[in-house]
């Protein structure tokens, strides 16, 4: 999948949008909205966007940029736990990393009764081995900023996937595609992909119009409540039950006509 956003003709004609312009679209303090699509309808998304004017970040060069997330849990997957059984107040912790950069962040991804999601987060030092245990500024940021502490948490999930972000011209949204989505269990040694399935986030302060929005609807493309997170656990630990996230990969089976093995 990543060779088909990356020859993509309509992604590489958008005009560029730089890391140092994206400042001002951090929306930090945001609502999002999750949908899930397929790579075909997601190229022809990229076109309707592009007649539109909307921009494509670029990193050193590259418009397709590949992450990589460790999520954190308690022992017994409490943060799980808590989002299967549909609580809006509920918080992430992970460590991502850029790969185009190297850069390396500890994030708190909180979401409040209102649907709204903070993000906090703290630049990890280069070469930052997690094997080497955590230091006390990671110990005091997560103490301070959720629940928990890192002590009480341990590797839970890693996510890998690739990511076109999509900037109005307005810079008031951002939206970004993330496609070849794979999983990994540390605790269980399992893994599972999602294979042609492309999850959507489009992240807005609430108030501004949307023009993706419309877009995506002309396409067919409906809301997903969909937590990468949640759905690598549930495909990667077969001991842990499903609950509403069965008929959210029932969902995505139906949307990309794939199995998704569990």
């Amino acid at each position: 999948m990543d060779d088909v956003f990356s020859n993509s003709g309509v992604i590489a004609s958008m005009e560029a949008i730089s890391l140092e312009e994206m400042d001002a679209v951090k929306l930090m303090n945001r609502i999002d909205t999750k949908y899930v699509t397929t790579e075909g309808t997601a190229l022809k998304i990229f076109r309707d966007a592009a007649a539109k004017g909307y921009r494509a970040c670029e990193i050193e060069g590259e418009r397709v940029t590949s992450y990589h997330s460790m999520y954190y849990d308690t022992p017994d997957l409490e943060m799980f736990r808590i989002h299967r059984s549909g609580r809006k107040v509920r918080q992430k912790i992970r460590v991502r990393t850029y790969r185009i950069t190297g850069m390396t962040f500890l994030e708190i991804k909180r979401k409040n009764n209102k649907g709204r999601t903070k993000k906090k987060r703290m630049r990890l030092p280069e070469g930052y081995s997690l094997n080497d245990g955590w230091s006390k500024e990671p110990e005091e940021f997560v103490g301070r900023e959720s629940w928990y502490r890192l002590k009480d948490v341990s590797p839970a999930c890693t996510t890998d996937f690739k990511r076109v972000t999509l900037v109005n011209k307005e810079r008031t949204e951002r939206i970004t595609f993330d496609s070849s989505l794979e999983f990994k269990n540390p605790r269980t040694g399992r893994e599972a992909e999602l294979e042609d399935a492309v999850i959507i986030e489009l992240k807005q302060d609430g108030r501004a119009d949307s023009t993706m929005r419309r877009i995506l609807l002309e396409h067919r493309v409906h809301p997903l409540r969909v937590s990468k997170y949640c759905t690598g656990t549930v495909l990667t630990d077969p001991t842990v039950h499903p609950g509403r996230f069965k008929e959210k990969i029932r969902g995505m089976e139906k949307i990309t006509g794939n199995k998704i093995s569990r």
